[in-house]
């Protein structure tokens, strides 16, 4: 049996579930920049993202990215949210053919099995609940799935990877916020978060916890990435880190790139006080002129092994961010690839179990201990 044939009978019977896909705020700034919508019922050249290329690349479960900016109004950002909700609640009833929402590991099952695509809610920064436990929970009954407990910007409760960690992790008010998503089965989401938060919120949370986009710090030095420690820690918490397809966190010319755009956007800053448009503008126009430097398949794989390695088979995933970053992996272009990454892990020896587990087995695992937990502290 050819390496192909392996792949599609594994992603056949094992749903592959992606952790974190930012389509809907790229439709967002296609409406917001004049440009139209993106239609994803065609093979669309806008996005990474389209519901023929899902198809081809097996993908059985997507995490879709409720985003708005982690630098606006807290108000401002949980009406944003909500209306993302509506945005994808929109997209599915218009392709009921292909799309079907899921709250649990069992619709993610069942909607695999019928050929369409199972669509969770990934909630992409904790400044989104604007510092309230009831906006948390109206999240949680809309669909949330998870949340990241924030995203670039520190919120007033946790420290951000890449904020000025005011804190020194979780505040009070933060490990309520864990418990509250254990209490409601919802996955607490440590991506973008410091490396204090990560330590802290698995010390707190009473289920296992996720990475839903991030790589491994040994192998590329950026402050999104997962330290072998914290890597441990999710391994004793039964929890998964889903491995990251961006370009920056790959490598060392990608930290070093990663380092530099941070540079930028703190100059703009500084610059542009309280004038989000401008920085937005300067950073486009600087990642115009400094494009993200060449990766391939081959260097996903490798953080892939490192977390193997590290955590163990059963708490490694993916977590592409397809439609996050302008640009992916070489062999890794858009959503219609994700079985090169299970080809090139076969050539490296990892069984169909492991390409199993890895596919999706190991979050739907995740997700039915957190229903579990969650169910336990209500009866």
């Amino acid at each position: 049996m050819s390496i192909s044939e392996r792949i599609d009978r594994v992603l056949r019977v094992a749903p592959l579930v992606d952790g974190h896909n930012d389509l809907l705020w790229e439709m967002h700034e296609a409406r917001v920049k004049g440009a139209g919508e993106i239609d994803v019922a065609a093979p669309c050249p806008r996005s990474q993202t389209d519901l023929p290329r899902l198809r081809a690349g097996r993908v059985g479960g997507q995490f879709w990215a409720i985003y708005v900016p982690s630098d606006i109004d807290p108000d401002r950002a949980v009406r944003m949210a909500i209306e993302k909700v509506d945005e994808l609640r929109a997209l599915v009833r218009r392709y009921p053919d292909r799309l079907a929402l899921a709250r649990t590991a069992d619709d993610v099952e069942r909607v695999a099995s019928g050929g369409k695509v199972a669509s969770l809610m990934g909630v992409e920064g904790g400044h989104m609940i604007g510092g309230s436990l009831g906006v948390l929970r109206v999240l949680a009954s809309l669909g949330m799935r998870y949340l990241t407990l924030t995203h670039n910007d520190d919120t007033p409760w946790s420290d951000s990877a890449t904020g000025k960690h005011p804190h020194g992790g979780l505040t009070p008010f933060g490990e309520d916020v864990v418990r509250e998503l254990n209490r409601l089965g919802v996955l607490v989401d440590l991506s973008h978060t410091s490396d204090d938060v990560m330590r802290r919120a698995i010390a707190v949370s009473a289920a296992p916890v996720i990475f839903s986009h991030s790589g491994a710090r040994a192998r590329c030095e950026v402050p999104r990435n997962v330290p072998d420690d914290v890597l441990e820690l999710v391994a004793r918490n039964g929890g998964v880190v889903m491995a990251t397809f961006v370009p920056y966190f790959l490598t060392a010319e990608g930290a070093a790139a990663n380092a530099a755009s941070w540079s930028e956007a703190r100059r703009l800053r500084d610059a542009h006080p309280n004038d989000r448009e401008a920085v937005a503008a300067g950073m486009a126009a600087w990642s115009a002129a400094h494009p993200a430097p060449r990766t391939t398949v081959s260097d996903v794989a490798d953080h892939v092994d490192h977390m193997r390695r590290v955590a163990g088979i059963d708490h490694v995933g993916i977590g592409s961010d397809f439609d996050g970053a302008p640009s992916m992996p070489e062999g890794l272009e858009d959503v219609s690839r994700f079985p090169a990454l299970f080809a090139e892990l076969a050539a490296r020896g990892y069984s169909d179990d492991d390409l199993a587990k890895i596919a999706g087995r190991n979050v739907l695992r995740v997700m039915r201990d957190a229903e579990r937990i969650a169910g336990a502290s209500t009866s």
